[in-house]
């Protein structure tokens, strides 16, 4: 089993479910992670699972030690677009001709099965077809958040694939508009693994969220909608995990509502569930999530969680005011209420508290695993 991932390093919940996954694969297959770039010393999400095999394409580390002649080489391609990925690849600008010959090499004379966790990977896990090679794409996202041009081409080269993974039944049924049977579309959902520790605590006056600082992830709307909370509950404050390149815009917005006492900005965390152990409830603000797996760490936690809507995703984890409140999607008002419903009353805190984390007991690996062993076991030649 070869996983193409973008960077095996760094943050995110596609990067978090890819490693349950190949966990959970090695005891079954010799697994592989090829990831496309690395950046950082040590991984994100600490020591890589036991028995998977990972190799990194374009290591950019300062002073990666490289033959002197493999080094000119990696400098003169570097300079090269990839032939490769997709222009419209949200992270385009990190492949070049570098990372389409070290990977072709990788992929050369293999057999068993490839498998893309995005767009771009899917697009030329299509392309590289080999014989001997089973190619199944992954979706971590919906079909109408990717651009135009990348829609167009996954549409013309998914077909080539030999299967394809959603995470949801909303998003199956967006590709099953535009497919003709081709790829054959399983639902797989992420899985969550284990955080350990204890369930949060839901006595504590902190809502938590987590993210890339980013604008998907719509910390411009939960900062005006916690203003609202804290206008009505001064001693409640909201603590936001991660980095990006928003962090400067979000801390004047902080300062602009003379939040500065009450929310913090904080850097992600390499122990989330001590982070989640610490706070009572859990807010989600994203645009667009496909299936939001920091929301459902969060729910196995036991927290109480309040979030946005969306198309797909999240009301297929969050029955409302039994396992957290939904919100009007976009509406700074809404998710106001929402969070002001659920730091007021405490016993609706418990109660839905207590229905998220019986949602989450039902997407532990040992649930999920099985259903995509299933899947890959049963993905044949499409025929192209």
């Amino acid at each position: 089993m070869t996983i193409l991932l973008f960077s095996a390093w760094g943050m995110g919940g596609t990067i978090r479910t890819t490693l349950n996954l190949a966990a959970y694969l090695a005891e079954r297959y010799e697994v592989e992670i090829i990831s496309v770039m690395r950046s950082r010393e040590r991984p994100f999400f600490g020591e890589f699972p036991p028995g998977v095999k990972v190799t990194v394409l374009d290591d950019k580390r300062r002073g990666a030690a490289l033959p002197p002649v493999t080094a000119l080489t990696r400098r003169l391609l570097r300079r090269c677009p990839s032939v490769l990925v997709h222009p419209s690849e949200r992270w385009a600008a990190w492949f070049s001709l570098w990372t389409d010959v070290r990977l072709v090499r990788k992929l050369r004379g293999r057999s068993g099965f490839l498998l893309g966790t995005r767009p771009g990977l899917n697009l030329i896990a299509a392309q590289l077809w080999a014989p001997g090679m089973i190619t199944i794409g992954e979706e971590h996202m919906h079909l109408r958040h990717h651009a135009r041009p990348l829609r167009r081409s996954m549409r013309r080269l998914y077909p080539r694939l030999d299967a394809f993974a959603v995470l949801t039944e909303g998003t199956k049924l967006e590709y099953e508009a535009i497919y003709d049977g081709r790829p054959p579309l399983a639902v797989i959902p992420n899985s969550i693994r284990d955080l350990g520790g204890r369930a949060a605590d839901l006595e504590a006056k902190t809502v938590l969220a987590a993210g890339r600082l980013v604008r998907q992830k719509g910390f411009d709307f939960l900062i005006p909608a916690f203003a609202q909370v804290v206008a009505a509950y001064p001693d409640w404050r909201l603590r936001i995990c991660g980095r990006g390149e928003l962090r400067g815009e979000l801390q004047q917005m902080i300062e602009d509502h003379a939040l500065a006492d009450a929310v913090t900005l904080a850097p992600p965390s390499e122990d989330m569930g001590a982070e989640l152990e610490q706070a009572s409830i859990f807010a989600l603000s994203s645009r667009a999530e496909g299936f939001p797996l920091m929301l459902l760490e969060a729910m196995s936690k036991g927290m109480g969680v309040v979030s946005f809507d969306s198309p797909t995703g999240r009301a297929d984890l969050i029955e409302n005011r039994r396992s957290g409140i939904l919100a009007a999607p976009r509406d700074v008002d809404a998710l106001a209420a929402g969070l002001l419903e659920m730091v007021g009353d405490a016993e609706l805190r418990r109660r839905c508290a207590a229905g998220a984390a019986e949602t989450a007991r039902h997407y532990r690996m040992e649930t999920i695993g099985p259903h995509g062993t299933t899947f890959c076991a049963g993905s044949g030649r499409s025929g192209r």
